[in-house]
C-alpha cells in the first residue's frame, strides 16, 4: 500500500512539475507559481488515484479538471489574480496525447502498410477507441474547467471563506 501511495505521490509530483512548466510558458506571475503547482499536483494526484482504483481516464481527468476549477475561483480572488491563470496551466499536462498519437498510428498503419484482414479490423477497432477516449478526455477537461467558471458568479464566490 505504501508503494502505491508513494507512486502516485511521484506521479503527482511531476503533474506539478508540468503545470509550473505550463505556467512559465504563458507567463504566470512569481507569486503564482506554487498555487500552480499545488493545483497539478491536486489534480494530478485526483487523476491518477481515480485511474489506478478502475476508473476510466475521462473521469479521472473531469473530476481532476472539476477540482481545478472550482478551488482556482476563490484562489484568484484571493491572489487578485484571473482564475484562467491557475485553471489553465494545471489541465494542459491532462491533455491526451497518447491516445491522439495511437489514433494517428493506428490510422497510418490501416491506410498505408497492414493488409491482413483480422489486423486491419484490430486498427479500425484501435482508430475508434483511442479517438473516442481522446475526445471524451477533452470534453472533461473543457468541461471540468468551464462549467465551475459559469456557475460560480463573482459576488457568489467572494463570499466562499477559504
Amino acid at each position: 500500500m505504501l508503494e502505491i501511495i508513494l507512486k502516485l505521490i511521484e506521479v503527482s509530483f511531476w503533474s506539478g512539475i508540468a503545470a509550473v512548466g505550463f505556467g512559465i510558458l504563458f507567463n504566470v506571475p512569481r507569486s503564482a507559481i506554487i498555487t500552480v503547482f499545488a493545483l497539478g499536483f491536486g489534480a494530478g494526484f485526483i487523476k491518477f488515484a481515480l485511474m489506478h482504483f478502475g476508473a476510466h481516464v475521462a473521469l479521472g481527468s473531469l473530476l481532476a479538471a472539476l477540482f481545478v476549477g472550482i478551488i482556482s475561483i476563490p484562489l484568484a480572488h484571493r491572489i487578485h489574480q484571473p482564475p484562467v491563470v491557475f485553471s489553465i496551466p494545471p489541465v494542459i499536462p491532462m491533455i491526451p496525447g497518447y491516445f491522439a498519437y495511437e489514433t494517428v498510428l493506428s490510422i497510418m498503419n490501416f491506410i498505408f502498410i497492414e493488409t491482413n484482414t483480422n489486423k486491419r479490423l484490430a486498427l479500425i477497432d484501435a482508430i475508434f477507441t483511442n479517438s473516442f477516449s481522446m475526445v471524451f478526455v477533452l470534453i472533461s477537461l473543457t468541461v471540468g474547467v468551464a462549467l465551475p467558471m459559469l456557475l460560480l458568479k463573482k459576488n457568489s464566490v467572494k463570499k466562499i471563506d477559504i
